[in-house]
């Protein structure tokens, strides 16, 4: 129980692989403060990982506003004294064509995917270093590594998340606080057993990856054995980036 009373953020908690992040940290004995702007469903997180023995706390959070960044770090830290972990996985997506998004959307996405990303690593880490230090992840995707049509903000975003993890690796490095990226495939967090064969077959791992599977590479990144590893970015994809495809 390595994380036997950790305090561990985890933003975009209330589903998908927010969800199963917050719920593994649980399992594992963490303090876990879940923030989301959906409020119905991050209750309900909160109240399955009470169920379960486990500590939890949700406070509506929209990582595109600042302010809500701010107050969740103050909030977490006068309740628990200290942050320990963040998990950076809030985000949006929005496939449109390029012609047609507008500047307003394109901040939108970039607001809350990167910038958020950025000011909530920061407003932890003022908190995280009074204390010895810490661990963020950042969860990127793919994306960031290659595209199909209409994706340019989420792309961007999340290739800027990308860059921004190794620098904020080399500045929060002298407080100890270690900062990697997760680059998630195809995780499937609807009805899995809908799947058709096809589906798994074309991973090399040969099956779609589960939330689970990104919840345990945080606790691999957050563990204090493997604090040597910093500015990383994990690629869980079940090696599909690695697959070359030809045309028939």
């Amino acid at each position: 129980m390595k994380f036997q009373d950790k305090v561990v953020i985890v933003t975009g908690a209330a589903k998908g692989i927010g969800h199963s992040i917050a719920l593994m940290y649980a399992a594992q004995g963490a303090k876990v403060v879940l923030a989301d702007w959906d409020a119905e469903n991050g209750l309900a997180t909160e109240k399955l990982i009470r169920e379960k023995g486990g500590q939890a706390t949700f406070f509506l959070t929209d990582v595109g506003k600042p302010q809500d960044i701010e107050n969740l770090m103050h909030r977490t830290q006068e309740k628990y004294g200290q942050i320990n972990i963040l998990i950076n996985n809030a985000g949006l997506s929005r496939w449109k064509s390029p012609y047609e998004l507008t500047v307003e959307e394109w901040d939108t996405i970039l607001n809350i995917n990167l910038r958020g990303v950025f000011l909530c690593a920061r407003e932890a880490a003022k908190i995280m270093r009074q204390h010895g230090g810490g661990s963020i992840v950042n969860i990127s995707s793919t994306r960031a590594l290659m595209s199909e049509p209409d994706t340019e903000a989420y792309a961007a975003s999340k290739g800027g998340i990308v860059a921004l993890t190794h620098a904020l690796a080399i500045s929060l490095g002298p407080d100890h606080i270690t900062v990697n990226a997760i680059s998630p495939g195809w995780i499937e967090t609807g009805d899995y057993d809908q799947l058709r064969p096809i589906d798994h077959r074309q991973h090399p791992a040969q099956r779609v990856g589960q939330p689970d599977d990104i919840a345990r590479a945080c606790l691999f990144l957050t563990d204090p054995d493997n604090n040597f590893i910093t500015g990383a970015n994990l690629v869980i994809d079940g090696g599909m980036t690695r697959k070359m495809i030809y045309e028939p």
